[in-house]
């Protein structure tokens, strides 16, 4: 049996890609890149904005086509969209087979070995969560990973879905995570970026903390780098800014995802913690790891949003200078508080003042990278660029993979995997250029 098989979203939704894909590998399909010759095609899907949603459908309905016309037999929904939205699937795309959710895609190959022929829907309340003993098949650069810390949220945000998709927050526990890091390693990985949908709060609801993570992911042998994703800012331990300014294979490197900074807003996305808290953890992560690269998401055009609040989200961020920054416009999601409050942004007004972060931002960006003008640093060679096989690309500490910017290496050579050090002689808004020197 021929599989044709479709990841959307986030990294987190990829770790669940890869242990679907290790199942039914597992049990014979063979994955190919053409649908039209696919047995099986599935889709695994995103539902946590409006934008990623309209992805999902359109590439479902992209996909029955195939099954009208192509060879498909079998067409497959998982995720986060069947999650949300299991009652109006059913209808709105029949085609469908087998619609599964976020807590029951383990047993994808049993399910496809149980299906009957009329469509099945396995939706129940999120459970479960991978341990190092669940095969996962590696997809991308062999030596890029992430490893799913913890599953779930317990953060009462008004405009997210999350929890309702992921379910309760649950940490895996620390042996099992370092487990699957030596694997990782092993097998050749050099960078694992450690995600969540708060790696913050890992350790919180099992009585160990992120800080001991950090420490015993150092220890283990190897030459690779550890990097930290989706870090809440309330709560975020002294201890962690400790470990990423004492160990030098934790990259010094946060992405923290404060969302505004106004206290008015915050207030009303339900967010715990002030401004004042942020301004003072930001602070704090450049008091104690001077090199330290900062990533933040930002949503604007939150309800009841005034030109006071935008303009001091505006400034905060002219002050901070992050290195990398993402701007959502605020998307209403149904079954969420945001949703239901009154003074409701108009959507060009959002839009333009996403438009006007991104121009504020594209400036510092470009003032940060000059800072890199002569530096030599350590990077990761991802392999050839994506823009000319005659350019090398690579990452240093402070550029997360597919999020960021690169470096193109238009002189010397190195192979996908290598550390080296590459000395900056071009710096653009987004990437640097540079030469390998070591």
């Amino acid at each position: 049996m021929k599989l044709h098989f479709i990841s959307l979203g986030c990294p987190k939704n990829l770790v669940d890609s890869e242990v679907m894909l290790a199942q039914l590998v597992g049990e014979g399909y063979e994955l190919i890149d053409d649908p039209k010759l696919a047995d099986v095609i599935t889709v695994n899907t995103c539902a946590f904005v409006e934008d990623a949603k309209k992805e999902a459908i359109d590439t479902i309905l992209q996909m029955v086509e195939f099954k009208k016309e192509g060879s498909c037999k079998l067409l497959i929904v998982t995720g986060c969209l069947p999650q949300r939205y299991e009652s109006e699937l059913v209808d709105l795309i029949p085609e469908v087979d087998i619609f599964v959710g976020t807590g029951e895609f383990h047993r994808i190959a049993d399910l496809i070995k149980q299906w009957t022929g009329e469509q099945r829907v396995e939706v129940a309340r999120p459970e479960y969560i991978y341990d190092h003993t669940t095969p996962r098949l590696h997809t991308g650069s062999k030596h890029v990973a992430y490893l799913k810390i913890a599953e779930g949220c317990f953060h009462p945000c008004s405009f997210c879905i999350i929890p309702k998709l992921r379910g309760a927050f649950r940490s895996r526990p620390m042996e099992s995570i370092i487990d699957e890091a030596r694997m990782m390693i092993e097998g050749g990985v050099r960078e694992i970026n450690l995600i969540a949908q708060d790696t913050t709060a890992y350790g919180r609801d099992i009585g160990v903390n992120l800080q001991a993570l950090l420490t015993r992911l150092e220890d283990l042998p190897g030459r690779r780098w550890f990097r930290l994703l989706y870090a809440y800012p309330h709560g975020f331990p002294d201890s962690v800014i400790e470990a990423i300014g004492i160990h030098p294979d934790i990259c010094s490197y946060v992405d923290l995802p404060i969302q505004h900074i106004s206290d008015g807003v915050l207030a009303r996305m339900g967010r715990e913690g002030e401004g004042a808290e942020i301004r003072s953890l930001i602070q704090s992560l450049r008091r104690h790891v001077p090199d330290i690269s900062l990533r933040t998401t930002l949503i604007v055009g939150f309800p009841g949003e005034t030109d006071e609040e935008y303009h001091e989200l505006v400034d905060f961020i002219c002050e901070t200078k992050f290195d990398h920054l993402g701007v959502f416009t605020f998307s209403p999601e149904e079954g969420t508080k945001a949703a239901q409050l009154t003074d409701q942004i108009p959507h060009d007004v959002a839009e333009r003042r996403r438009a006007e972060i991104m121009d504020v931002q594209r400036d510092i960006s470009l003032a940060n990278k000059h800072e890199y003008l002569g530096q030599t640093l350590l990077a990761l060679i991802d392999g050839s660029s994506s823009e000319t096989d005659m350019l090398l690309e690579g990452r240093h500490r402070g550029q997360a993979p597919e999020i960021d910017g690169v470096i193109y290496i238009n002189e010397g050579l190195a192979a996908a995997g290598d550390f080296t050090k590459v000395e900056i002689t071009e710096a653009h808004e987004y990437d640097l250029v540079g030469r390998i020197v070591g």
